[in-house]
């Protein structure tokens, strides 16, 4: 029998490796028992957010899969302080290396501990360092993973690093952040160094995201995803306002659409940023699924082609689990191998399509405790999981 193990990270407690690993020691546990010969393959997943960078960097070529190199930039991180970010730089045959960036790494939550959370001034201008930094170091092809960001600046920061120049009524710059931009008077483009120029000239940023959501409305940035970054339901109307005015000025002053493509949400609102530096600095931008970025790049359809069981997980398996994560894209994956498909996760809410059977692993236990023993609780779902699933795989040829 072959296992393809393929999680995301269990936020806060778990990295996707880690997550990976303890489910491995589980099921290997519960095929022991049951006298099963196995192989069991670890293929831990991203989704564009935190732990991306070290997947498809760290990887090994036997793997099949894109392994490359980490390079550092010192950028400006959520609140304006100098944070050390990295990049990673894919090699490609015949062609210049493919850079990934991991947007986290320069205004993430990470980088903000509760207490010193700010949406409405957190910046995304890091990030556009972070890609000048990638194109600088050869590249022409970005990728620009989305997710864990700390920011609801609708990507102006990032706009800003990349050659746009946002002033109020009188002409002065505006203040970095999302609350700043319902001041936003013009939108202009910015003088930039020859090399900058040259190098977003003809560069293809794919803006890989985690979710589907628009930038305004009900299912949008601020909406759906500002409370996990500190907003209240006192700054939420402003910093909607704020991006909205946003929209308005792109359409107006640079003929660029933010508001509608599916996924300019994401982050805060990162992706509408890029799009529009793309538009007016002869880039080209396109926004597409993180997970199928990753998975594409760790060779998860062929080593779901060769499993017989798919075991994926997270932390959290509920409603927004369906749309763009990498549980759900690892089921996709399995369904289109037609291989059955499990989950290990922290809690469970709602079962996501192409999952046959999830199990628990904080099950009875406070939070706090189930995330501070998650490697030894992940091991023991997957060994009852597994167990669960080879006892039913008896029943059902014994009928």
């Amino acid at each position: 029998m072959r296992l393809l193990i393929c999680p995301q990270e269990f936020k806060g407690s778990l990295t996707a490796e880690q997550a990976a690993s303890a489910i491995a020691r589980g099921a290997r546990r519960a095929l022991g028992l049951a006298d099963v010969v196995a192989t069991v393959v670890e293929r831990p997943l991203a989704d564009g957010g935190p732990g991306t960078l070290d997947i498809l960097a760290t990887l090994p070529r036997s793997s099949g899969a894109a392994g490359g190199m980490l390079r550092r930039a010192n950028v400006t991180g959520p609140l304006g302080e100098a944070v050390t970010a990295r990049f990673a730089l894919l090699p490609r045959p015949d062609a210049p290396p493919l850079a990934v960036v991991e947007s986290a790494q320069a205004c993430g939550l990470l980088l903000l501990p509760a207490e010193r959370r700010d949406p409405a001034h957190a910046t995304t201008r890091g990030v556009g360092e972070l890609i000048a930094a990638a194109l600088a170091a050869g590249a022409r092809e970005v990728v620009v993973g989305v997710g864990g960001s700390g920011t609801n600046d609708g990507g102006a920061g990032a706009a800003r690093a990349l050659g746009l120049s946002l002033r109020d009524v009188d002409g002065a710059p505006l203040a970095e952040g999302g609350a700043p931009l319902v001041g936003l008077a013009r939108v202009e483009l910015a003088p930039l160094s020859t090399a900058l120029a040259s190098a977003l000239d003809g560069a293809r940023l794919r803006i890989a995201v985690d979710v589907t959501s628009p930038l305004l409305g009900p299912l949008g940035a601020t909406s759906v995803y500002g409370r996990q970054k500190g907003v209240d339901a006192a700054l939420a109307p402003k910093l909607e306002a704020g991006l909205t005015r946003w929209a308005e000025r792109c359409r107006d002053d640079l003929s660029v659409d933010i508001e509608e493509p599916a996924g300019a949400g994401a982050g805060g609102g990162l992706p509408a940023g890029l799009l529009a530096v793309a538009a007016t600095s002869g880039a080209t931008a396109s926004v597409e699924s993180g997970a199928a970025f990753v998975g594409d790049a760790v060779g998860l359809a062929a080593a779901a082609r060769r499993a017989d069981l798919v075991i994926t997980g997270e932390g959290r398996l509920d409603a927004q689990s369906s749309f763009g994560k990498s549980t759900a894209h690892a089921a996709d994956v399995a369904i289109a191998a037609a291989r059955p498909c499990l989950a290990v996760c922290g809690e469970l809410e709602v079962l996501p399509p192409g999952i046959a059977d999830a199990e628990e692993a904080g099950s009875g236990r406070s939070r706090e405790e189930a995330m501070h023993l998650a490697p030894e609780l992940v091991s023991q779902a997957a060994e009852r999981l597994v167990t669960r699933y080879l006892k039913r795989g008896v029943r059902r040829r014994g009928r």
